[in-house]
């Protein structure tokens, strides 16, 4: 997880080099954006939100603030969102947790992401990895399901909260490795990844955002990558496909909402500036910096990539069972 002070660091350094005159001749936005992140300040999902803000306040010429809300499984910063004005001048981060998780974990959510949330654009998308640390003596991810397997249920993991993108990616992991593992969650990726380099936990699946800083330093070692391709970070980690584990993919997906009933119109506007600051040179550089894939897709593009995302998993989920309420 990135500290508060790494965060405002990268902040400070990046030159975006974008026109304030851009979007000045569009009537929106017209006074102060707020930007609602589900999650502590200093996380990766603030980070994405604060190094895109910057330069999209330069480009509107308008202030971008970010409010951080987290609890609930993001469920606080949504109704946040929901009681705001419908203009477009409050958005979110969204995730998997928020628009494919919570809606087959839950029986009372309090929102229904179709209905109560309009997408504008996927920020980024971050593979999880299969980490671990000095508790457990597994060389490789093959010898770790190895040693999970012979002693079922004694072996536990960590994850940033039930129902994350880390747990979920553990549970996809055990059913197909056919394995059986305790959870133990956490609340945010820094206290799982701490108690995981101190060996309280043995593994945890993570972002190379939040566990990069440990895998550089050799406190923690990377097992193997939820992902289609290996990560451009760690070229030298299999995927969990080329183990034979196929189906083991499992990518954090960050991107932006806002309420349902606003402007098709603005949902454009707000979509054209957040992916012109984001695929700027510079945010993209800062982006890669710590692991995360900048996309800036399109409204249509990204409710299409969620949709088969609660395809993919919330069958999985009925048959493993999983309810948190």
């Amino acid at each position: 997880m990135l500290s508060r002070r790494s965060t405002l660091a990268l902040l400070g350094t990046a030159t975006f080099g974008l026109s304030p005159s851009l979007f000045a001749a569009a009537p929106f936005p017209s006074k102060q954006l707020r930007w609602v992140v589900p999650y502590p300040a200093g996380g990766g999902s603030d980070f994405m939100a604060r190094v895109v803000g910057q330069p999209m306040s330069v480009a509107v010429n308008q202030s971008v603030v970010v409010d951080n809300k987290p609890g609930g499984n993001g469920s606080i910063a949504v109704s946040d969102v929901l009681r705001a004005p419908a203009d477009g001048h409050t958005l979110i981060n969204v995730d998997n947790g928020t628009l494919v998780f919570n809606p087959a974990l839950y029986r009372k959510l309090g929102y229904t992401p179709d209905k109560d949330l309009k997408l504008v654009t996927l920020l980024a998308r971050a593979p999880m990895i299969l980490v671990v640390g000095p508790a457990c003596s597994a060389r490789d991810a093959k010898e770790f399901i190895e040693q999970a397997r012979s002693k079922p249920g004694t072996q536990n993991f960590g994850s940033a909260g039930a129902g994350t993108p880390q747990h979920m990616a553990m549970e996809m992991l055990m059913h197909h490795a056919k394995l059986k593992m305790t959870h133990v969650p956490y609340k945010g990726s820094s206290p799982a990844l701490g108690d995981l380099a101190g060996g309280q936990i043995p593994a945890v699946m993570s972002d190379y955002a939040a566990a990069g800083g440990f895998l550089q330093s050799g406190k923690l070692r990377a097992l193997a990558v939820a992902d289609s391709r290996r990560h451009p970070r760690l070229p030298d980690v299999p995927t969990f496909e080329e183990l034979g584990l196929k189906g083991v993919e499992a990518t954090a997906l960050v991107g932006v909402a806002v309420h349902a009933s606003t402007p098709d119109a603005t949902v454009q506007a707000l979509q054209k500036a957040i992916a012109h600051a984001l695929l700027s040179p510079q945010t993209r550089a800062k982006y890669r910096e710590v692991g995360i894939e900048p996309v800036g897709n399109t409204p249509e593009e990204f409710t299409q990539m969620i949709n088969a995302e609660v395809t993919r998993w919330h069958p999985l989920i009925r048959t493993l069972g999983i309810a948190l309420d």
